[in-house]
C-alpha cells in the first residue's frame, strides 16, 4: 500500500469514527433528563411545513409542550407555520441551513450550516440537532464557535416507516422512559396519528411531555454513550 493509499484510508477512519462518537454516541451532546423526574421531551425535526398545524392541533388538544428543530428552507416555504410554532409557545431550534449529513459538507459550507438559527437574533441557549445526528471531524467545534449545543434523542419513533401508527406509537412507548428525548418528524403523514397515540400513551403512564429547555438535558457521558453505541447497531 503506497502513502496515498495509507493517508486516504486513515482519512476515511478518522471521518467514521468522528460520526460513530458524535452520532451514535453522542459524547458530549444534550441528551436525555433526569431519570427521577416524569418528564419527557417531544422533538420534531425538518419542518415547519405543510403537516405543522395537524401537529400543532394534536398538542394543543393533549395540551402539550414540543421542541421543533426548523431548516431555512422549510421556514422561508412556511413562514407562517413558524410563526404558528413561536404564537403556540412550542420551542424553536435549529435543524440547519441545509437538511444534509455534515460528511457531506466542505468546511465552509458546515460553518454556515451551524451558524443558522432560527432565533439568531435572541437569548439563548442556541441547540442545533445536525441533520440525522450526523457529525464531521469539525461539528463540535463549529457549535462551539457559534455557541450552539448540540441537542441528540434517545428514542426514535420511526415514524419515516410504513407501519401502522398505532404500531409505531407502541414501539416508541416501549422504549420511553422518564427523562426520555423522543424524536418524531414533521412532513410524514402517519406522524399527527402517532402523536396523538403517543400523547394518550404517555398520560397513562404519567409522563408528561415539556419542552427540552424544561427537561434540561445533560450532557452524554461514557456510560451512557456505550449504550447509545450498542444500541444503535443492535447490541
Amino acid at each position: 500500500m503506497n502513502r496515498r493509499s495509507r493517508l486516504a484510508g486513515a482519512g476515511l477512519a478518522l471521518l467514521v469514527l468522528t460520526d460513530l462518537l458524535g452520532r451514535a454516541a453522542g459524547l458530549g451532546a444534550l441528551g436525555a433528563g433526569s431519570r427521577h423526574l416524569p418528564r419527557v421531551a417531544l422533538t420534531f425535526d425538518d419542518g415547519p411545513g405543510p403537516r405543522t398545524p395537524a401537529l400543532l392541533a394534536v398538542l394543543a388538544a393533549h395540551g402539550a409542550a414540543a421542541t421543533f428543530f426548523v431548516t431555512a428552507p422549510a421556514c422561508h416555504a412556511h413562514p407562517e407555520a413558524l410563526r404558528a410554532l413561536h404564537a403556540a409557545g412550542h420551542q424553536v431550534e435549529a435543524h440547519g441551513r441545509w437538511h444534509r449529513h455534515a460528511l457531506l459538507l466542505p468546511p465552509w459550507r458546515e460553518w454556515a450550516q451551524v451558524a443558522w438559527h432560527p432565533r439568531a437574533g435572541q437569548g439563548g441557549p442556541h441547540l442545533y440537532r445536525p441533520p440525522y445526528g450526523g457529525h464531521s471531524p469539525l461539528t463540535r467545534l463549529l457549535a462551539r464557535l457559534h455557541g450552539r449545543q448540540i441537542a441528540l434523542w434517545d428514542v426514535e419513533s420511526r415514524d419515516w416507516t410504513d407501519r401502522p401508527a398505532r404500531e409505531l406509537a407502541a414501539q416508541t412507548l416501549a422504549r420511553t422512559r422518564p427523562g426520555s428525548v423522543i424524536l418524531l418528524h414533521d412532513g410524514p403523514q402517519v406522524t399527527p396519528e402517532l402523536l396523538d397515540a403517543l400523547l394518550t400513551g404517555l398520560r397513562e403512564r404519567g409522563l408528561s411531555p415539556v419542552t427540552l429547555n424544561a427537561l434540561r438535558p445533560h450532557r452524554i457521558g461514557l456510560r451512557e454513550g456505550w449504550t447509545r453505541l450498542r444500541g444503535s447497531y443492535g447490541g
